[in-house]
């Protein structure tokens, strides 16, 4: 068979068109990034759960025991392995410690929105005698520049 397409050929010719397929539906799918919001520096820290707050000791008392040992994994497994194993009586103080510090963080949270909603009414009370000047000026240039047309005339 002269000048025929073999079997493997067009194997090779449907994967090419698969490929390339595949490639353009990538790029017309693809998103574009959306921009994250600025973060406040001065909005309070989430605060720690029960867990976190054992790994805080935890952590000391591992590198007091095995001083030589540079690895974070190895001290996370270590302590997620002894929370799992730990009984509720046990886990109480943490658990305790988690809800002192949660109580803490929404108190500091409703004064942090209290300040951000303050500031916001002066920005919004400041925008609007902004608009209200800008107003009056436009509408001072208007007659002004109207009565000037007029004189040109």
């Amino acid at each position: 068979m002269k000048g025929g397409r073999s079997k493997s050929d067009t194997k090779k010719a449907d994967a090419k068109l698969s490929v390339k397929k595949g490639a353009a539906a990538t790029k017309a799918g693809k998103k574009t990034k959306k921009e994250k919001p600025v973060k406040d520096p001065n909005k309070p820290k989430r605060p720690a759960s029960a867990f976190f707050v054992f790994m805080e000791e935890f952590r000391k008392q591992y590198k007091e025991k095995h001083p030589s040992n540079k690895s974070v994994s190895v001290v996370g497994k270590a302590g997620g392995d002894k929370w799992k194993s730990m009984s509720e009586a046990e886990k109480a103080p943490y658990v305790a410690k988690a809800e002192k510090r949660k109580v803490e963080y929404e108190k500091n949270m409703k004064a942090y929105n209290k300040k951000q909603a303050e500031g916001t009414k002066v920005v919004e009370e400041e925008d609007e005698s902004e608009k209200s000047l800008s107003e009056v000026n436009d509408q001072e240039d208007d007659e002004d520049g109207s009565e000037e047309e007029e004189d040109d005339e």
